[in-house]
């Protein structure tokens, strides 16, 4: 399995034990039209997000270094992938506020993912999730004591993908 398939199962795996409403409010929020109100499924959601995290830090606690960096590696690549105009124009926020923002958008998962990617009049309007952007990356930190190196040459930071920015 390749780290992407790998990342976006264990984040399929960390929201499944949050139960049945939190499955429920993340299709409605994936499925929904972009006119459509998703105030109640997103605070369920919301609600849930420190759970997810939770969860996904058990899951990840006997992952070594390179395999953290791997899914670090991914992180970044989503995170740089959705870095849009047309995004933000969605979201708001400041630079850190719009980070954040896809943060929420990566941590939602590949279905929500991929259909912000596709519609972005689908992402949610003042939702993150900051520790989302940098979460293996500060596993790594925490277990092997360095930041790691990801060798992608690109950034996670919000406007760095000049595809996405046009002038």
């Amino acid at each position: 399995m390749d780290a992407e398939d790998r990342f976006w199962d264990m984040v399929e795996a960390a929201w499944a034990p949050l139960g049945e409403e939190v499955g429920r409010a993340r299709q409605a929020l994936t499925d929904r039209s972009a006119d459509s109100g998703e105030d109640a499924a997103f605070a369920v959601v919301e609600h849930a997000l420190e759970g997810f995290l939770d969860n996904l830090a058990v899951s990840s606690r006997d992952l070594r270094a390179e395999d953290l960096t791997d899914l670090d590696r991914v992180v970044e690549r989503k995170l740089y992938d959705i870095d849009r105009a047309d995004i933000h124009a969605v979201t708001d926020g400041s630079d850190d506020g719009f980070l954040y923002a896809c943060g929420f958008i990566v941590a939602m998962g590949r279905d929500f993912y991929t259909g912000v990617l596709r519609n972005p009049e689908l992402a949610v309007l003042d939702a993150d999730c900051e520790e989302m952007c940098y979460f293996f990356a500060h596993l790594h930190q925490e277990r092997y004591g360095t930041f790691p190196d990801t060798g992608s040459g690109i950034s996670r930071e919000s406007c760095s993908n000049s595809a996405g920015w046009p002038s």
